[in-house]
């Protein structure tokens, strides 16, 4: 019971699979164009924007092979109809998976086709392990995410390894009361063991210039930590508002460019990019908060990414008011459990406000809809707002952590 859940109950994937199948025999492949676009026959209810409305959010989710489901199922634990949505598998992943990926992605949920915001990538990009190629689909996305919909507030990175802890309802709840010049970004300067082992060694990911798949490899010298901007670190997994990423794409000031050049050479390019640039820009360096909003447990000492959660950390899970976490492994059981204690979901998306039909066993309660502009926030919202409210005091004490 994983990507088949979120599957419209009518709709086998037995089924799916046979769509997938015919399409490939009649030659359709999704990477012939620069991305898959879902298409609606039904007029969908008019989507409200603007200060006076709830936010929405542009999510950005990523995998690579052997992700297709992962993604499905995560796509509808986070949809909403007031939301726009890109998915991506790299280039490791089969042409096959990345054209079942956008059959599923229109036939999961009625919704997904009707209101026409769930995006799959075509073309898709590398992703090396380590390399910057991960950061150049991340700007790719950005900049695809503010081609379709001019009108989102934040950017939100999320892999297929993530899973979120509240509903949109609670998340735009709670985000409604956030001013949308801030964006949550975990970052500091102060750079300990990575300056000698992540900052100063030269790196070239050779995904840059070959088709084929490669390691990065390290040039014989290394260069020394910047003088000319203050080097930033942190969590490569943020939510950004729309401003900052418009400054980072239209680039009406040429740091994110020198910025660019520099990190094309530097480890793990996506944990430094975005803290580096916007710390050392006047204009944004006031709008941080110092936190990437997901729960995380780490080994000690601490390896190169928090270690895999599973059913043994759910009550920690449930009392964090985090509004996502990570990492978990496929279809692990505790996956389950956050579906049926949190989210309260059955089949298809999380139920929310916008969901008009009945809720039973056999039917999902978002085959039907109303107003879409209209939340209800549930009783995770109070925990996630307390977890806000700590950020603001902190915030509000020390108004630039970019020190």
């Amino acid at each position: 019971m994983h990507a088949e859940k979120c599957l419209y109950p009518f709709l086998t994937v037995t089924f799916v699979s046979l769509v997938i199948v015919i399409s490939a025999i009649s030659g359709f492949l999704v990477s012939s164009s620069f991305f898959y676009q879902q298409q609606a026959s039904i007029s969908p209810p008019l989507l409200l924007r603007g200060p006076s409305y709830p936010p929405s959010f542009a999510y950005y989710i990523s995998g690579g092979r052997g992700d297709r489901d992962r993604i499905i199922r995560l796509l509808c634990a986070v949809y909403h109809p007031r939301n726009v949505y890109l998915l991506h598998l790299s280039t490791d992943a089969s042409e096959w998976e990345r054209d079942g990926l956008a059959k599923l992605a229109l036939l999961a949920v009625p919704a997904f086709r009707v209101f026409g915001n769930v995006h799959v990538v075509g073309k898709s990009d590398p992703n090396t392990h380590m390399g910057s190629t991960v950061l150049a689909a991340t700007l790719h996305a950005a900049s695809v995410m503010l081609k379709l919909d001019d009108r989102w507030d934040w950017f939100v990175t999320l892999s297929a390894s993530d899973y979120p802890l509240v509903t949109q309802d609670d998340l735009s709840h709670v985000f409604s009361s956030v001013p949308r010049t801030l964006n949550f970004i975990d970052h500091s300067s102060n750079l300990g063991w990575k300056e000698k082992e992540r900052v100063e060694p030269i790196v070239v990911d050779p995904a840059t210039y070959l088709a084929r798949r490669a390691q990065i490899f390290h040039a014989t010298e290394k260069r020394k930590t910047p003088k000319s901007f203050k080097f930033f670190t942190g969590s490569p997994w943020m939510i950004l508002n729309r401003s900052f990423i418009e400054f980072c794409i239209l680039g009406w000031d040429n740091l994110p460019r020198t910025l660019l050049l520099y990190f094309t050479n530097v480890m793990i390019s996506q944990e430094g990019y975005f803290h580096s640039v916007i710390c050392n820009s006047n204009e944004f360096k006031n709008t941080t908060i110092n936190s990437d909003l997901r729960y995380m447990k780490w080994d000690v000492p601490p390896q190169m990414d928090p270690r895999y959660l599973n059913s043994s950390d759910y009550d920690d899970i449930e009392m964090s008011g985090a509004p996502f976490a990570r990492q978990f492994r496929k279809n692990d059981p505790v996956l389950n459990k956050i579906d049926e204690k949190i989210l309260r979901r059955t089949y298809g998306a999380v139920p929310g406000a916008w969901c008009s039909g009945q809720r039973s066993f056999w039917a999902d309660p978002c085959s039907k809809w109303r107003n879409v502009n209209i939340i209800r926030p549930g009783p995770r919202a109070e925990k996630f707002e307390m977890l806000m409210k700590s950020y603001f005091e902190e915030w509000h004490l020390n108004s630039s952590s970019c020190n």
